[in-house]
């Protein structure tokens, strides 16, 4: 065992910490071992606190952070603290995680949300055009073309990015928010 990695584990955290990842950039792989497992339960931890109804998802996160960690150890200053230095990274993993998501959420999001705007109606098929066509020129190309291709036409999403240019996931956003817009309209909502 070196005298990094000996001894009771009385240290506080950053202290304890530090003394193992100085040690490991110094060439001590088991200190390093012993560093990676007590980092990953402080960060699991933190996780956890921070992901409470993302419990799944903590795991991904730590792997994320780990290797982030692993990757930039050359970065680390050793006149700083350590925990500072992990923080910052799971800081913007974090983020990174969580705008990941949220772009993924909204591009899976049910792009048949708004049901009230292609409703059965005893308005004649004529005026039914006109009145959509009206209502579809308010919104931008962006979110006019796709709900013209997709709801309208019926077209597929990937024929719609074929024909409009857009990427798929432009196609299902552009859908999902004209259509927000065009129920806040029908609704008396104002602008979208």
């Amino acid at each position: 065992m070196s005298q990094c990695t000996e001894g009771p584990h009385t240290h506080p955290v950053e202290e304890r910490l530090r003394t193992l990842f100085i040690c490991s950039l110094d060439g001590d792989s088991a200190a390093y071992h012993v560093f990676l497992q007590d980092l990953a339960r402080h960060v699991r931890a933190l996780l956890r606190k921070r992901l409470p109804n993302l419990r799944d998802d903590v795991e991904d996160v730590l792997q994320e952070v780990l290797i982030a960690i692993h990757k930039g150890r050359h970065t680390y200053r050793r006149d700083e603290p350590l925990t500072a230095w992990v923080h910052a990274i799971l800081r913007y993993k974090l983020a990174d995680f969580l705008r990941a998501r949220a772009r993924h959420e909204a591009l899976h999001d049910p792009l048949d949300d708004f049901p009230e705007l292609f409703a059965e109606s005893e308005i004649e098929p004529a005026e039914i055009r006109r009145d959509l066509g009206k209502l579809l020129d308010t919104l931008p190309d962006r979110q006019k073309l796709p709900i013209l291709h997709v709801k309208v036409e019926g077209r597929s999403v990937e024929e719609t990015a074929r024909a409009t240019g857009l990427s798929e996931p432009a196609v299902k956003v552009g859908v999902h928010r004209g259509l927000k817009a065009l129920a806040l309209k029908i609704r008396g909502g104002g602008k979208a």
